[in-house]
This record gives C-alpha cells, sequence and structure tokens, in this order.
C-alpha cells in the first residue's frame, strides 16, 4: 500500500473514531457496468410472508381493486398542473412530478429518471386516469435512470424502450438480464446498502418492504428497494421505490443522514388486509418521512393508476392531516400536483 493510500486509511479510520456510536461508514462506490452472479431468489428478503391461498381466497369474495363508482366521479378533481421544468445548475436540485413514481430528477448537474412511466396504459391496470405530467418531449437528455422493482407500473418496457441504449441504467440485483437482453450497455446493478458513482452523484441502494414478480415464474427472483441520490455539495434525495411500512426507514435514517427530500408512496392501499405490508398508507407515509430524518416529503403513487380500492382524492387528503397532526412545517410536504415542479432551496 502507498504512502497516499495509507494517509487516507488513516484519516478515514480517525472520522469513524470520531464519529457517533450509530455511524455506519458507506459502502465504496463499486465500478459502473459488469456482470454478476446472484441467488436464485431473493424471496430471504421478503419482510412479510407473502399471500397465501387463505389470503386469495378472500381476496376473491371480498377483495376490490377498483374505488366505488361514487368515488370515481371525483377523477377530474385530481390535481394536474403541468409546468415547464425549472432551470438548474450542477448544484440545483429539482424534481419535477410526471405521475406515479416517475420522476424528472435533477441533481449533481444530471437528469435522472425515477421508474419511469409514460404510457398510458401498463398490463393488467386501467389506463392512467390523469396524463403523464411532463411531455416526453420536453425532457432534457437523461442521463441515467434509476429502478426500485419489476413490477409493471415500475418498469415500463415501452418507455424505457425510447431511451438510448447507452443511457446508464442503476437497477435492483438480478434485473440487469432484462436490460442487457433490451441491448441496454450501461446496465449496474445493486444489491442493499450498495452504491455506485456517476459524475460525482452517488447511487445508494436502499431497503424496501415489497417484493418482485413479472410473470407467472419469477416470483421475488430480482430485488427491490429505493434509491439515495448524493451530489458533490452533500444534497439528499431518497426515493423510497413501492414500500410498506417498517424497520427499514430508520435503519436507512442512520445510514444517510440529513436527507433533505424524501419521495414517498401514500397510495395503493385499500383492502389495508391485503396491501398493509407492501403498501404505506399516507399516516404510515409522514412516519416513514420522520424515521428517515427527511427534511421534506414528497408523496407520490396516487393520482395516477388505479390500483386499489380508496376513493380517489383520499390519499391526498390523508397525508395532510398527518402531516399537520405531526406538527411539521407546512411548507415541507411537497404535495405537487402531477405535472408540477419544485426546486430545493441551497
Amino acid at each position: 500500500m502507498g504512502e497516499s493510500s495509507m494517509t487516507q486509511q488513516s484519516e478515514s479510520t480517525a472520522q469513524r473514531a470520531d464519529a457517533p456510536a450509530s455511524f455506519v461508514p458507506l459502502a465504496e462506490p463499486r465500478p459502473l457496468g459488469g456482470g454478476r452472479t446472484w441467488p436464485k431468489s431473493f424471496a430471504d428478503r421478503l419482510t412479510a410472508p407473502l399471500p397465501g391461498l387463505r389470503a386469495l381466497a378472500r381476496f376473491a369474495r371480498e377483495g376490490a381493486l377498483r374505488p366505488p363508482p361514487e368515488a370515481l366521479t371525483r377523477i377530474a378533481d385530481l390535481p394536474f398542473a403541468p409546468g415547464p421544468l425549472p432551470a438548474v445548475d450542477a448544484r440545483t436540485v429539482a424534481v419535477s412530478w410526471a405521475g406515479h413514481a416517475s420522476w424528472v430528477l435533477r441533481i449533481g448537474g444530471l437528469t435522472v429518471l425515477t421508474d419511469p412511466v409514460w404510457s398510458r396504459k401498463i398490463l393488467g391496470t386501467p389506463a392512467r386516469v390523469t396524463p403523464a405530467g411532463v411531455a416526453w418531449s420536453a425532457l432534457p437528455r437523461v442521463d441515467a435512470v434509476v429502478i426500485s422493482h419489476n413490477h409493471y407500473d415500475h418498469l415500463d418496457a415501452p418507455t424505457l424502450k425510447r431511451l438510448p441504449k447507452d443511457t446508464p441504467v442503476f437497477v435492483p440485483a438480478g434485473l440487469g438480464r432484462w436490460f442487457t437482453r433490451r441491448r441496454f450497455s450501461r446496465v449496474t446493478e445493486l444489491d442493499w446498502w450498495e452504491a455506485a458513482e456517476l459524475d460525482g452523484v452517488r447511487f445508494d441502494f436502499v431497503p424496501a418492504h415489497h417484493w418482485s414478480k413479472r410473470s407467472l415464474v419469477d416470483t421475488c427472483r430480482t430485488l427491490w428497494g429505493g434509491w439515495v441520490l448524493t451530489d458533490l455539495e452533500g444534497q439528499r434525495v431518497y426515493f423510497a421505490g413501492d414500500t410498506g411500512y417498517g424497520h427499514w426507514f430508520r435503519e436507512i435514517g442512520r445510514r444517510y443522514p440529513g436527507i433533505d427530500l424524501a419521495l414517498l408512496p401514500i397510495g395503493a392501499y385499500d383492502p389495508r388486509w391485503w396491501l398493509k405490508d407492501v403498501h404505506c398508507d399516507p399516516e404510515e407515509a409522514v412516519a416513514a418521512a420522520r424515521d428517515v430524518g427527511a427534511r421534506r416529503m414528497a408523496p407520490m403513487h396516487w393520482a395516477t393508476f388505479l390500483l386499489s380500492a380508496e376513493p380517489v382524492l383520499e390519499p391526498l387528503t390523508r397525508v395532510r392531516a398527518a402531516w399537520r397532526k405531526a406538527g411539521l412545517a407546512r411548507e415541507d410536504l411537497w404535495d405537487l400536483p402531477v405535472g408540477a415542479s419544485r426546486v430545493l432551496a441551497v
């Protein structure tokens, strides 16, 4: 080991010695791209069992995946206010909500898409009830894409087909082959707590309370999770992907202190007995924002596809009430209409 390396290692050791007891050193960024060998199943990462035959029978008797007819009359009231993307520089962090879990995230001079779904219709789901809030033609060059998991409302082949094949893509463990089969050439697969770096922006893959499945034979064959993006200024955005509420949020907050903005799901939660383990309700999303120590929260995963039985506007009214009940500053709840943007103050 050279003198410079030993000096850096000594400084790093000293920093760890002075750090709080809860300090967890972050993983060194992995090289971009490259094939990796993964286990055949990630079922051991589940934090709750998947529904069994008894639950499926109950759902067949009484379950519903659409709001009641009277609630559907409120679709016209869903917030939709598309506007131009904000001007940014390399020190600016800005987010624009395209709908569902799709964000145009500007950080460290990069434009990053999260779970991009610009299609009007996805397999097994009624057509979207609000259009994509950001026109595809209005996007700047896309510098990277992050994917949380392989469900069709988060991994949309027609949308991804629009991207150049050399777009850097960051995906959960086991999902890289899906992209390389479609000729994407810069695909980086990560396990939980692993990281990669692109042009000064760090991409950390973190756990979620969810699962994966895309066909009849691939349950939990690929991993699921969220992403923490950090720029050179130390500004941090947490994209939770799709997740239920649970212990991982506190651990994420412990490892990544100073999260400036948490993008958290608030919809697709009713019936609760069926969806609680994999989808936060609005009150749980607010609790998750507090658990990770986020300074601000932007709700997502609602107002786009009607995936469950809650009334269409209920996620918004409940998240606002939960935020207020928690005594949090109103300006720190970024409850954006589909298509709107917000810029982090430096």
